[in-house]
């Protein structure tokens, strides 16, 4: 299922420009792909927003009449407020195959006495543009120190393709480290210092 936004077709370009539309709600973006000339757009905030809450959203772009669809290949963010100022989208087709990184998520809990640790947060797939996953889940339920998850055990939607080397590390069930006594490390840190040599 696909986002739908309004998009405003915009000609003015420019910090200036960018400036004064993200103050009119608005968020400026770029449309490329398919050997088509870019398209500068501008896409209402808020809705924007709100559908890019999940990785790989498919979104539908009215464009004066016309419906493009397309999906986000970059986002920049303010890097104090993390508010989006700017998109690259793709212009993509139904049937059409993409390649994305998909997040990955654990689920389930390990044995007892042993602790999970993510290595790989996303792997990168091929998959039909209008059925992008938007999560990969893995579970780790009942796994024990010592045993592995690699790009190659986690399960795919049908059609997809594993592009991540198979043998990347994606969780590592591992004993936990032991850490140095609060008591021991106090009293390495707080040894007296010889003392000086009297005075003659």
């Amino acid at each position: 299922m696909s986002e739908k936004l309004a998009a405003e077709v915009r000609t003015e370009f420019g910090k200036g420009y960018a400036r004064r539309t993200r103050v009119a709600g608005k968020i400026p973006a770029v449309i490329y792909g398919h050997g088509a000339d870019p398209i500068h757009v501008a896409l209402p905030a808020r809705a924007t927003t709100l559908a890019l809450r999940v990785a790989n959203a498919l979104l539908t772009l009215d464009i004066a009449g016309e419906e493009h669809l397309a999906i986000v290949k970059d986002i920049q963010r303010n890097a104090v407020r993390q508010e989006i100022e700017h998109l690259d989208l793709l212009t993509v087709k139904r049937g059409e195959k993409v390649t994305v990184d998909v997040p990955v998520h654990l689920t389930g809990e390990v044995a007892a006495g042993a602790v999970a640790n993510q290595e790989a947060m996303t792997v990168s797939i091929e998959a039909e543009a209008t059925h992008l996953p938007t999560a990969l889940e893995v579970s780790i339920e009942g796994r024990e120190a010592g045993q592995h998850v690699h790009a190659s055990d986690i399960e795919l939607p049908k059609g997809s393709i594993l592009l991540s080397d198979p043998e990347t590390l994606v969780v590592n069930v591992s004993e936990p480290v032991a850490e140095e006594p609060e008591a021991e490390a106090a009293e390495a840190s707080t040894e007296a210092p010889a003392e000086a040599p009297a005075a003659e």
